[in-house]
């Protein structure tokens, strides 16, 4: 399977819509959107994962990757995820300690964390 991005703006934020497989294959995609992002001068991004069907460790180092190069600017990274597989691995690796989770693009963009 593909992977498919798109971006939008909500409010200050920059939501990027994943959806797919983020893996070794596909991981590299998401890591260019996200340094682009950042070099164009967004750095508060909400990267919304709810059509996300498979996520490897690979896309997790692309996403902790994004939030340390948001972070270099004063930035945040929040994630949108709402399904469980996906999620579990989040808490299995302890990366639910690193990054705001929210159930909706509307709650992210709204989160003052």
């Amino acid at each position: 399977m593909d992977l498919s991005l798109s971006t939008r703006t909500v409010g200050d934020r920059t939501v990027v819509e994943v959806g797919g497989e983020i893996d070794v294959y596909t991981a590299p995609k998401l890591r260019e959107q996200l340094v682009e992002l950042v070099n164009d001068g967004s750095f508060h991004l909400v990267v919304d994962m709810e059509g996300v069907d498979f996520l490897d460790s690979t896309g997790l180092g692309v996403l902790v990757g994004g939030l340390k190069r948001v972070r270099a600017h004063e930035g945040s990274l929040r994630l949108v995820c709402n399904q469980e597989r996906i999620l579990k691995i989040f808490r299995i690796t302890g990366l639910t300690k690193v990054f705001p989770i929210h159930n909706s693009v509307e709650e992210a963009v709204a989160a003052t964390d």
